[in-house]
């Protein structure tokens, strides 16, 4: 007999929850890692395990990196001696013995190995007061599994007199009492089976490789190929290829010439270790039997086919005369960012090969010179950090933002002096640090970046007294010196090799030493650039190095907010984007990597956002200049979106058009518009350029292909092409918006002139006014293509409408914006609107929450979530109970509609947004406020928050 929906119900109420509360936090859950949805595993079990009151897993493997996403976690933990078992096997000898050492050294945690049978488990549970929360799946702990493979795991939540919790406490206890404690004597025999697997393990990696095919193109380097093909076929003889550090630039180029087939090729650098690197790089793909030579301080070989000279040995008068103009078919300039200084440009105006390529991880120079135009704007290819990671080009990272310390009660900063940068205690805080997040492989080989040569050499002879090899290099040590350093930190055995190089910035770029598994950065960020290009000295892929562990240690610096601009490739220089960032960093990149901040270090970093001046003119005049550049023109309104730079809308917040910052900073723009035209334009940008609805959009296009349109067209073309269906609110709307109606009084007159349509009989056409400004072709233009990206974004961001509005949840909005999107008649002043605004024509009520954590909180009445579906809200000073503000609120009678609208209290000046969390409904009875002659209201959300956005609204 096939069971009803009741009982299957009553079966999963007692399985689960004898009690049948009715908590939100009881459903079950899906846990997955998508990046889209900026969902993972590791994450899930953070929160679970910072809430916890004791923990219990039980999984088959557990290697370093996954240990390594859980340490601060488990730290906090050990901290709040919060106590935890862990069941794990020698299945497969798979489970890394350094990572079973590391858990069996944390105080509050209790370590067995299952060795029975095939242990496959992979369960989690999480205890606390009350009840408890249980994932079963498929995710061991691994960073594959935690951060980036489809892994598949259920969440459960039940009491604890449950059925389900009890069965499984008791299967995880019968497990437990089965499996052996974890000895010394059985850690050292197990580590000698583990080696012994590993070896096997690399000896069929090594003839796997020994016996590959000869090297071939992967899908991107294919694509970098044929776009240089179709290059040269539109008779192009100059590109640039921009990739990331540690992506193959220098094998994409050797493919590239083997399709080229070219008689002699010159490869040009600014240091004799690429060259030698590059070398070996040419002879895999092209063979041995190339005939390569050097022209370096002291090698001189004119007469090769393949030439690899330093530019400083090359642009010497007697060296560079030695060869014809034409003596090269196929030149390769390695780390072209560098091709401004003279040397380079002499080489453009000696040399006339029939191809010359550049390459670059970042084009992009302090000193505003224009790379681009050297390659006469051809850019190849463009891959960078975050799509080279997508693609899984690099070795994963884990970065860890870790404070750096107090020295008399004052934390570092830019202004530290040189005795407290190399201090005992501050050496001590390093090299804890250090060994506590560890690296991948069996020793250590780090680069340690420091603010001057001076505290490099300080710290280096401060390490060496603590039991560390370790060296300086600048710019002042010869090649040899170089290489003998780099081959002693890369070699496999610890005697006679080196730990640790400090340097300042000779490793940036162009030194290839794929073994570094751990990088420490004692510097303030000057520069996203300077932090990628030594983030990339570590992300090249490496045989056992599994990932990079990237230490950098942040102190109270004006430049704080760089670092998720480096991180995340997030150039909108959006406040509250970039605190996104920091705050959900684990979530944000492609594959296993992570990033992570400690609480002060976030803290700096908050602080220094909130602090930075990031709408500045300087900032955005430089942004400009470098996609001009690339562009080699002036560049669209969509070329700022496509090539990742600032967003354009922050040049219309700071000029109220792109058009205005072009006249007062482009003085090869020659476009006049009338000041009607001008104010036009900016109304436009202001109200409808980010492309928060479609409507006034759509008619505005419609009005300029054909100035005879009539509304009701209109309103048939938003069925026919958007399947909308408008109400007689929404039509409205849009008539209030295009006949600038909708504006207050004193703006009224400021946008006079912004009547886009006037009635006719039943319907609307243009306004004479606005038709007569279309009759000029550069305003037109200016109008299309501001329309089209409004449309643009529209799509890209707008179109899952909330039900009944034109908001998208968790969307961000300003007090203007919600009015016209709730198709109020008239805009409202945004003081009348804090708080909250009952509109009484459409009967929305919108609450505008400025959110304070409980922490920050400087009053009594602070509103607070309870949970992702509930928030206290108090009212406006000087209300009771009996109101009508309370009225609205909790009218049964009244088709009223509450929406709620969240942002951080520090939310930057320059653009005031709430997030849209969707509809709210009063629960409950008000509750009198007197320390304010108020109530608080309880809140009901329709839509229970998303994880991310409730996370970061109460961190």
């Amino acid at each position: 007999m096939n069971p009803t929906a009741f009982e299957m119900l009553k079966s999963l109420d007692t399985a689960f929850n004898e009690d049948l509360p009715t908590k939100e936090n009881l459903q079950a859950e899906l846990i997955y890692n998508n990046i889209s949805q900026r969902k993972s595993i590791i994450t899930s079990l953070e929160q679970l395990l910072k809430n916890c009151t004791s923990f219990d897993f039980a999984v088959a493997f557990i290697t370093k990196s996954g240990l390594l996403l859980l340490k601060d976690c488990l730290h906090l933990l050990e901290k709040n001696k919060i106590p935890g078992r862990i069941i794990t096997s020698d299945y497969l000898n798979f489970t890394d013995p350094a990572a079973l050492s590391e858990i069996s050294s944390f105080t509050n945690i209790k370590i067995r190995i299952y060795n029975k049978n095939n242990f496959h488990a992979k369960g989690y549970i999480f205890k606390r007061k009350d009840d408890a929360s249980i994932i079963i799946g498929s995710a061991n702990v691994t960073q594959e599994a935690l951060k980036a493979n489809e892994e598949w795991n259920v969440k459960l939540t039940c009491t604890k007199n449950s059925k389900f919790y009890e069965k499984t406490i008791d299967a995880f206890t019968t497990l437990w009492n089965d499996s052996k404690i974890l000895s010394t004597d059985w850690l050292l025999g197990y580590q000698e089976r583990y080696n012994l697997s590993q070896k096997a393990r690399q000896k069929s990696a090594v003839f796997n490789l020994t016996n590959a095919v000869p090297i071939i193109a992967n899908a991107m380097q294919k694509k970098v190929l044929k776009a240089l093909t179709q290059l040269r076929q539109q008779g192009k003889q100059k590109a640039l290829l921009i990739s990331a550090t540690g992506t193959g630039k220098t094998f994409l180029s050797a493919l590239d010439i083997k399709n080229f087939q070219p008689r002699r090729v010159l490869f040009i650098a600014h240091r004799g270790q690429i060259l030698y690197q590059a070398e070996k790089s040419y002879k895999k793909i092209l063979g041995n039997n190339i005939s390569t030579g050097f022209l370096t301080g002291r090698q001189k070989n004119f007469d090769a086919d393949f030439i690899f000279a330093t530019i400083n040995t090359l642009s010497k008068e007697h060296i560079i005369n030695y060869f014809s103009p034409i003596a090269f078919d196929y030149i390769v300039i390695d780390e072209t960012h560098r091709a401004g200084a003279h040397g380079y440009q002499r080489i453009f105006t000696y040399f006339h090969p029939a191809f010359i390529l550049g390459m670059t991880a970042t084009p992009e120079r302090t000193d505003a010179f224009d790379i681009y135009s050297l390659f006469d704007n051809n850019i190849a290819y463009e891959i960078r950090l975050q799509e080279a990671m997508k693609t899984n080009l690099l070795c994963p990272f884990h970065y860890f933002g870790i404070t750096d310390i107090e020295i008399d009660g004052h934390p570092v900063d830019d202004n530290i002096s040189f005795n407290n940068l190399i201090c005992h205690e501050r050496v001590i805080h390093i090299i804890k640090k250090a060994a506590f997040y560890g690296y991948s492989g069996t020793r250590v080989k780090g680069l340690i970046f420091c603010r001057s040569i001076e505290e490099a050499h300080a710290l280096s002879c401060a390490f060496n007294k603590e039991g560390f090899h370790t060296l300086v290099l600048s710019a002042s040590d010869p090649p040899q010196t170089r290489n003998e350093a780099i081959n002693k930190l890369a070699q496999a055995e610890r005697e006679g090799g080196l730990d640790y190089i400090f340097s300042v910035d000779i490793m940036n770029e162009g030194i290839d030493i794929p073994a570094v598994n751990q990088i420490i950065m004692l510097r303030p960020t000057q520069s996203p650039i300077i932090f990628v290009q030594q983030l990339g000295r570590g992300l090249r892929k490496y045989a056992n190095k599994a990932y990079l562990v990237v230490l950098d240690f942040i102190g109270n610096y004006t430049n704080n907010f760089m670092i998720p601009i480096a991180l995340f490739g997030d150039n909108s220089y959006n406040k509250d984007n970039l605190r996104r960032c920091v705050s959900d960093g684990k979530n944000l990149l492609y594959g296993p990597s992570t990033v992570n901040f400690d609480a002060v270090a976030r803290k700096n970093i908050y602080l220094s956002i909130d602090t930075a001046r990031l709408n500045d003119t300087s900032v955005l005049r430089k942004a400009y200049t470098d996609l001009k550049n690339k562009l080699g023109k002036i560049p669209a309104l969509s070329d700022f979106t496509k090539f990742g730079t600032v967003d354009i809308l922050r040049y219309i917040e700071k000029f109220g058009s792109y058009h205005s910052f072009l006249q007062k900073y482009e003085a090869q723009y020659t476009i006049e518009l009338s000041s009607t035209q001008e104010e036009i334009l900016t109304f436009i940008c202001k109200r409808f350029a980010a492309g928060k609805r479609i409507y006034e959009i759509e008619m505005l296009r419609m009005l300029l292909l054909n100035n005879n349109s009539l509304f009701s067209e209109f309103i048939n073309l938003l069925q026919k092409n958007y399947k909308i269906i408008l109400t007689s609110e929404e039509k409205k709307s849009i008539i209030n918006n295009l006949t600038n109606t909708f504006t207050i009084s004193n703006e009224r007159e400021k946008y006079k002139h912004c009547i886009f349509i006037k009635k006719v009989a039943d319907d609307y056409m243009i306004a004479d006014e606005f038709s007569y400004c279309l009759q000029n072709k550069p305003f037109k233009d200016k109008l299309k293509t501001l329309l089209n990206f409004a449309i643009t974004r529209y799509q890209k961001y707008y179109t899952n409408n909330y039900p009944h509005t034109s908001l998208c949840l968790y969307r961000k909005y300003t007090y203007e914006e919600v009015c016209y999107l709730l198709n109020w008649p008239q805009k409202i002043n945004p003081n009348a609107m804090a708080g909250y605004f009952y509109e009484s024509t459409t009967k929305s009520m919108p609450f505008f929450i400025n959110y304070i954590s409980s922490k920050q909180k400087r009053v009594a009445y602070t509103n607070k979530f309870t949970d992702n579906r509930h928030i206290n809200i108090y009212s406006k000073k000087n209300r009771k109970i009996s109101s009508s503000d309370a009225i609205h609120i909790y009218s049964t009678t009244e088709e009223n509609h509450l929406y709620l609208f969240v942002r951080k209290p520090f939310e930057q000046k320059e653009s005031k947004e709430f997030y849209f969390l969707g509809e709210i409904k009063a629960v409950g009875k008000p509750t009198p406020a007197p320390q304010f002659n108020g109530f608080e209201i309880i809140c009901e959300l329709t839509v229970p928050v998303r994880a991310d956005i409730f996370d970061y609204l109460i961190e």
